[in-house]
């Protein structure tokens, strides 16, 4: 029997296959590109990283791909923000240098910054697909990304280093707390070179200089004090006030310049948070002077060696031999036999020599001496170029703290740069109390404090007078007035921090004569 079988076939219906164009972008996907416009694909994603970090990234749009460019964008809008504000205030600039908090900011962001831009390098070179480059460009892209890389790595991180040592040195060198507002208009600045010395019993200031300075107009009045001054009297809020009702009377030894000590030790009638000596020093220099003092500044002349040294020496012209002396014999009062002399001509100091040329007192005057230490000022004035500072600023940055004391609040460092610049605008007036103005000996503290109060009046016509020329002329006016009460010329004279004439140990007749000799031919910068 046979079995038939019947099996229904559906018939085949024709299949149209529909193909769809789909775009597919160059940047993305390069296989679709030719060679040449591979190379050039590479070029501009690696320059849009450089210009703008993050934005290779976001354009992928991967995960987490906009976080870097809202770290660029933020740091620009940042950076146009602070434009801003310094070219309309100019002092804040030199906030952003000197608050340690805006410091402690910038780092982190600085930091932040760098980082992100170095990832976002890595990640463009990764997305850039090497194997998709011409062997040729490959090698000069990975060339030019591995400098790109080290040149931002390098550069965060000596950035974050040079900063990391300015937020420190404000932080070492300046004090907490508030500022003071000015007196009478006027900030009054004392300034001390303090002579502590191996062998000394405790601290002498060897020079002291109160800088008076207006708070609107910055010009700026320099009284020397002769540290010999005796009969000094104190504010009547000063505890030494009560000790010496009628000045620091006590005979010869009782000079200014001993006053440090005399607040030492009676330092538990002064607050916890100043320092006893220094307070005194105030004091007095306010009682002679009838000038409120709200600060001071004091430079230690051992640590001014290493300075010196971090500054990579200075150079001086010295007219005369200078001796580097022995030590005093205790039984004779007298040096030994000199050490050393450095010769007449032109020198450069490393920090050992230019401390003693500018300390050295034997075979000189008071008045040499301070032309001396006038001369070392002024070369490192003028040696610290933007060059030097640069290349040496971490020594320098280790060594300030070490050698300048002060109790300048951190708040207000931006204001005393603003005003210094002001100064160099409006003026310096100088006065020295020494003879033939002012007999150290017998001081009459009335006088003084007249001669100062007409200096500060003067000073103030001189800053009036330069304000009103700068206005009218067409470059930056930079005027500077130095009027000793003994100069009716009213010649220009540069003060240094050091430079308060000192009476008494040669005679006050001859420092009177030494005053008026040539400080050129003592020494000179060159």
């Amino acid at each position: 029997m046979v079995v038939l079988s019947y099996v229904r076939s559906t018939p085949r219906r024709p299949v149209t296959e529909k193909r769809s164009l789909q775009y597919a972008d160059p940047v993305r996907e390069p296989r679709h590109l030719d060679a040449p416009r591979r190379d050039v694909r590479g070029w501009v994603l690696l320059a849009a990283t450089m210009l703008m970090p993050g934005s290779v990234q976001s354009f992928f749009r991967t995960r987490g791909s906009r976080i870097p460019l809202v770290i660029t964008l933020l740091t620009w809008l940042l950076l146009a923000v602070a434009l801003i504000v310094v070219l309309i205030r100019r002092q804040f600039a030199f906030t952003l240098a000197t608050n340690p908090f805006i410091l402690t900011f910038l780092l982190a962001l600085l930091v932040v910054a760098g980082v992100s831009w170095v990832l976002c390098l890595l990640d463009t070179v990764r997305r850039v697909r090497l194997h998709t480059l011409s062997p040729r460009a490959r090698k000069r892209f990975l060339a030019a990304a591995a400098v790109a890389v080290l040149v931002v790595t390098g550069g965060t991180a000596y950035s974050s280093f040079m900063m990391n040592s300015q937020r420190e040195l404000m932080s070492d060198l300046f004090a907490g707390g508030l500022g003071e507002r000015p007196a009478d208009g006027r900030y009054n600045i004392l300034l001390l070179g303090s002579d502590a010395g191996e062998g000394r019993d405790g601290i002498r200031p060897d020079s002291i200089t109160l800088v008076s300075v207006d708070a609107k107009t910055g010009g700026a009045v320099m009284i020397g004090l002769p540290r010999n001054m005796q009969n000094v009297p104190f504010t009547e809020d000063s505890p030494l006030a009560a000790v010496h009702p009628n000045g620091f009377d006590c005979g010869d030894e009782c000079l200014l310049n001993a006053v440090y000590q005399q607040g030492e030790e009676h330092a538990d009638e002064y607050p916890d948070d100043v320092t006893p000596g220094v307070e005194a020093m105030k004091e007095a220099v306010g009682g002679v002077t009838g000038l409120d003092v709200q600060y001071h500044a004091m430079i230690d002349l051992k640590g001014f060696e290493s300075l010196i040294d971090a500054m990579g020496g200075i150079s001086v012209v010295s007219e005369k031999r200078v001796p580097i002396s022995s030590e005093v014999d205790p039984s004779t009062g007298q040096h030994g036999p000199v050490k050393k002399w450095i010769e007449s001509g032109e020198h450069h100091f490393d920090g050992y020599h230019a401390l003693w040329f500018a300390r050295s007192r034997e075979f000189s005057s008071d008045y040499e001496r301070m032309v001396r230490q006038r001369c070392v000022q002024d070369a490192m004035v003028q040696q610290l170029d933007p060059s030097t500072l640069l290349l040496r600023f971490q020594d320098i940055a280790q060594a300030a703290p070490d050698v300048v004391s002060t109790d300048i609040p951190q708040v207000q460092v931006d204001r005393f740069v603003d005003l210094a610049l002001k100064t160099r605008t409006a003026g310096t007036t100088s006065v020295d109390l020494t003879p033939p103005e002012v007999n150290p000996t017998r001081p009459d503290f009335a006088d003084v404090r007249q001669l100062v109060a007409d200096t500060v009046v003067e000073s103030e016509q001189t800053a009036e007078e330069a304000e009103a020329a700068a206005e009218t002329s067409v470059g930056p006016a930079a005027t500077t007035v130095a009027a000793l009460p003994t100069d009716a010329t009213g010649a220009t004279q540069e003060v240094s921090l050091w430079a308060a004439p000192v009476a008494g140990e040669t005679g006050d007749e001859q420092d009177a004569e030494d005053s008026e000799a040539d400080a050129a031919a003592i020494c000179s910068v060159p």
